[in-house]
């Protein structure tokens, strides 16, 4: 008996789909991929009969659905509900240009109104967040990828064509409507010494699983610190562009204590009694307490200063003049 159902149940939507199927004769004047990598879209041009197939690239990360904007030229306002538009998806390929029988579900069925211009959007996924408006039409559910390529079609519905009407050119641009996200690319310099040491990363106070993989951010500013008890504490600003990746490269530095000092030519400087030959680098040193002094021939000045792990100190000779006026 449940095998029984099963059948039934297999043939009837196999007959559905039949059924939803439909072929069609149309002119097929060219082939407009949605592209990430081409946000302002592409126009064809299109009469009353013509057709267009619309694929996908296959980046679709930052793409949440499609626009189509259509304009009519002025003649057109002369021809009250003439023209409509169909779209089928589920074509299986890509059908050759020219004249050519089409297979495919018929998805949208619209028509065209008499203004100049008219936008539809179709949405791409379920949390698409697209809503029609007074000058945007939301035409579907959501048509998932696996349904591409699809075919736009305009068909006359009126009868008795004049030659003026058949003559008509309608100008089709379609684009891709980008999600208000980017994508963030992290790659880590180590210190010979201390590479593979455990460190945790965190974009605006969430921890990070995997850093080293690609993060999905929203557009706008965010924070990025890194803390580890091997590597120095990072923290970074970056800003994510909406449909861009951003690359990130964030060096890593162990947790010795830095000395960098400042002073004129002339002034020798000691470190715990110590004379610096170069004064341009930075100083590694233990933790804890040292001393300081920059000797300027018979005059010196002594400091001392307690220094801290993973910090580093901007050690500077300053050399003030006061001038007063009396009266």
């Amino acid at each position: 008996m449940k095998r029984c159902t099963y059948l039934v149940l297999l043939y009837l939507s196999v007959l559905t789909a039949l059924l939803d199927a439909e072929t069609v004769r149309s002119f097929i004047t060219g082939t407009v991929e949605v592209d990430l990598n081409n946000p302002s879209g592409t126009s064809l041009s299109l009469s009353y009969n013509s057709s267009i197939i619309i694929t996908l690239h296959r980046d679709l990360r930052f793409i949440r659905g499609i626009e189509l904007q259509i304009t009519a030229p002025p003649e057109f306002l002369s021809y009250q509900q003439s023209l409509a538009f169909m779209l089928y998806s589920e074509l299986g390929s890509v059908p050759q240009l020219g004249i050519t029988d089409v297979a495919g579900r018929q998805i949208v069925y619209e028509l065209l109104p008499n203004k100049i211009q008219n936008i539809y959007q179709i949405p791409l996924r379920n949390a698409h967040g697209l809503r029609t408006t007074p000058y945007i039409s939301v035409l579907t559910a959501p048509v998932l990828p696996s349904s591409f390529p699809l075919l736009f079609r305009f068909m006359p519905v009126m009868k008795g064509l004049t030659e003026e009407f058949e003559s008509l050119v309608f100008q089709v641009h379609v684009k891709p409507i980008l999600s208000n996200e980017g994508a963030l690319q992290i790659s880590f310099k180590y210190p010979q010494h201390l590479s593979g040491r455990p460190f945790t990363v965190l974009i605006d106070d969430q921890v990070i699983d995997d850093p080293s993989t690609e993060q999905i951010v929203q557009e706008g500013e965010h924070h990025l610190i890194v803390v580890s008890e091997d590597y120095r504490n990072e923290n970074i600003r970056f800003l994510i562009e909406r449909g861009q990746t951003h690359e990130l490269t964030i060096e890593l530095h162990d947790t010795t204590p830095l000395l960098i000092f400042e002073a004129p030519a002339n002034v020798a400087i000691y470190l715990d009694n110590v004379l610096l030959g170069n004064t341009a680098f930075s100083y590694p040193v233990e933790p804890g307490t040292h001393e300081v002094k920059f000797q300027i021939n018979d005059y010196s000045v002594l400091k001392s200063l307690v220094v801290q792990r993973g910090k580093t100190y901007h050690v500077t000779l300053t050399i003030d003049v006061q001038i007063s006026e009396n009266y």
